[in-house]
């Protein structure tokens, strides 16, 4: 088995976030120092790969990353895709809805926003939004966000079939961890701009929110569209795990440079 791996939720077995220990580091290649070089590698790698992505137009990939606040979405992006070009990526980061949202169905405004053929997409927080955020503060009745684990699993499915190769990362982090960060956030004049009044707020329903995405990933990992609760306390162990699923991922296409042909061209 590779070692990432397990960290990816088996579908046949119930899920217990309890089990998890967000603080875990025990997959990591050596001390932080020798992580952290492994890592840049890995970067390096998903550089190449993300080219061949590109150039082959065929694949396609989308990553969603889902966690509390402060547990890392933006750091992951910025340092495990740091070296990527931009053309044929893309971060998207779904906000409240709109009006105009509001009047589709959930997954409506998430469709166009899938990868195209050689590319790939960030979900920054995603459409998971609907069976956690709407859950815990009530915002539709319950039979409503019952229905939407089956809904996401054929969405899931039907991208799948359609080219899409799908990693779902839960970034996981302590509450110690994340008080700490909110407190950093407030200490740093760089950092306070992130900080909001309603952050408080959330963290009171933290019991509420491990439940919801105890339920929402134990019904929507999926041989198609597997979940990897990722470790998050320590920073350079997030980044290297999530680093390491997506070059396996990126590796198991096989992708190759296209051949054009040169059969009829001079070059004067």
């Amino acid at each position: 088995m590779f070692e990432i791996d397990k960290l990816r939720v088996d579908p046949a077995e119930p899920f217990d976030i309890s089990k998890h220990d967000p603080g875990d580091t025990g997959l990591a290649p050596g001390d932080k120092e020798e992580t952290e070089r492994t890592s840049a590698e890995l970067e390096l790698k998903i550089d190449e790969l993300q080219e061949l992505l590109y150039a082959g137009h065929q694949h396609k990939l989308l990553i969603v990353l889902q966690g509390m606040d402060t547990s890392g979405k933006d750091g992951t992006i910025r340092h495990v895709l740091r070296g990527v070009s931009l053309q044929g990526v893309r971060v998207i980061s779904f906000k409240r809805p709109t009006e105009v949202e509001l009047d589709h169905d959930f997954l409506w405004r998430v469709h166009s926003q899938t990868p195209a053929a050689g590319e790939i997409v960030v979900f920054n927080r995603s459409h998971y939004e609907d069976v956690l955020v709407v859950r815990v503060h009530e915002l539709v009745p319950k039979e409503q966000w019952k229905q939407r684990y089956e809904q996401i699993n054929a969405f899931e499915k039907m991208l799948t079939e359609n080219g899409v190769t799908i990693l779902k990362f839960f970034l996981h982090i302590s509450s110690d961890e994340q008080r700490k960060r909110l407190q950093d956030r407030l200490d740093d004049p760089t950092k306070r701009w992130k900080f909001q009044h309603g952050d408080i707020e959330e963290r009171k329903l933290w019991g509420d929110y491990m439940k919801a995405y105890e339920h929402a990933i134990e019904k929507t990992s999926t041989d198609w569209a597997p979940w990897y609760v990722v470790p998050a306390n320590r920073k350079w162990y997030r980044n290297w795990v999530v680093a390491s699923a997506i070059v396996r991922t990126l590796e198991k296409l096989k992708m190759e440079y296209p051949q054009p042909d040169l059969s009829k061209e001079v070059i004067e």
